[in-house]
């Protein structure tokens, strides 16, 4: 890795670090500038402003999901046990939910928006292979499984990405859902609602 580009990470770290402990708004440019021991100057050629700091953050955070998910594939797991490891693995953690506050702020709809695309883009061909996988093994029946997947990633977003409690019905719901987009047979997904089941919701 080049010095740049090294010390372009070094930059996204510190900025991932501090928009956990603090807080994105809470965080200043030069917070993080005073963290990194750089000259104002320096930060501003890698970022134009802390939004695009944010972005590239989100990206990193983005990036590691996927790696996660491309172990979950990989793994000696059954395919219903693999599209449930790979939709938990694109959720953002407890620690980083003031990260994922801050995407959810009106002023950044924009951003949020591409991030999403890009969330898409990285997780909808690992879905589609694990779906693929089920096919094949007879699991599933359906066709057009990108488009089935992302249907998924849509619903899952819904479910899990708007930070709000959901209930033991809307997991049976979603369940239902995902079994009948990929033509599964009823109950072949039930055990993820083990795994969806939050201590908010007293299960």
């Amino acid at each position: 890795m080049k010095k740049g580009e090294k010390r372009r990470q070094e930059l996204i770290r510190i900025a991932y670090r501090m928009f956990i402990s603090k807080g994105y708004e809470q965080t200043s440019v030069d917070e993080i500038i005073d963290a990194a021991g750089i000259a104002k100057g320096t930060c501003y050629y890698y970022f134009k402003s802390k939004e695009q700091m944010l972005e590239e953050v989100i990206g990193m955070m983005l990036q590691a999901e996927a790696e996660k998910a491309e172990a979950v594939l990989r793994a000696d797991l059954s395919v219903p046990e693999k599209i449930a490891g790979i939709i938990a693995s694109i959720q953002i953690r407890q620690e980083e939910q003031p990260i994922g506050e801050a995407l959810h702020q009106p002023e950044n709809i924009l951003m949020h928006n591409k991030i999403r695309r890009r969330l898409f883009d990285l997780i909808v061909p690992l879905l589609s292979r694990a779906a693929e996988e089920g096919v094949r093994e007879g699991l599933f029946a359906c066709d057009h499984i990108p488009e089935r997947v992302g249907m998924i990633m849509i619903l899952s977003s819904e479910l899990f990405d708007d930070q709000r409690p959901f209930s033991p019905a809307a997991a049976d719901v979603f369940i239902d859902a995902v079994e009948k987009i990929l033509g599964a047979k009823p109950g072949a997904m039930g055990f993820i609602r083990a795994l969806i089941r939050g201590p908010e919701n007293g299960q």
